[in-house]
């Protein structure tokens, strides 16, 4: 969904609005994720200096994500909480506000690359909740903590029984130790 923020650049009015998320899928590089819940965008955007925007804003979406060791279906919660400021008229519209000094603050709060959801005197908050979803990502996703996975022979989900298959977990690095092992066994 874009959101005008005129009042915002022009007038210095702070804006405070409920926006609803349009999508139902989280698509990344590494993957497509179907989103089962979510809840509105609490957002508040406001100036902080004549050349900067303050975007502040909270939500929920609830995505399914394979499990990391059995590839089942998990459903993961990301609450988006975020705060961030960016260059105010950053964007490819052609009535672009005008940038303030060359210089950067290295202070900056921004992690962002504004051009990706900011186009003239509009945000795409779509554009924004996926930016803020990929860093909220979880590091490791796992049905139950003692997740069995699946057989790496077979391939059957270890969870729901035992497949019979012979796993035998060897080091790679450890073959040729294994190898005078064997020699010596017919002694």
């Amino acid at each position: 969904m874009m959101l005008n923020l005129t009042d915002v650049l022009l007038d210095d009015q702070r804006i405070e609005t409920e926006v609803q998320i349009e999508s139902d899928r989280l698509d990344f590089s590494f993957g497509s994720f179907p989103i089962t819940r979510k809840t509105p965008v609490l957002l508040v955007i406001q100036k902080k200096d004549p050349s900067h925007l303050v975007i502040e804003g909270k939500a929920e979406i609830e995505t399914e994500i394979p499990c990391d060791r059995c590839l089942d279906s998990v459903t993961a919660l990301l609450q988006l909480d975020f705060r961030e400021t960016v260059p105010a008229g950053a964007g490819d519209g052609p009535d672009q506000v005008p940038q303030g000094s060359e210089e950067e603050d290295e202070d900056d709060e921004s992690s962002f690359d504004p051009d990706c959801f900011l186009e003239g005197y509009h945000l795409d908050v779509d554009k924004l909740l996926f930016g803020e979803a990929l860093l909220n990502w979880p590091s490791r996703v796992l049905c139950k903590e003692d997740c069995k996975g699946l057989c790496p022979v077979c391939g059957q989900n270890l969870n729901h029984g035992d497949c019979g298959c012979e796993r035998k977990a060897l080091d790679p690095r450890m073959a040729k130790v294994l190898d005078v092992f064997s020699k010596f066994k017919e002694v």
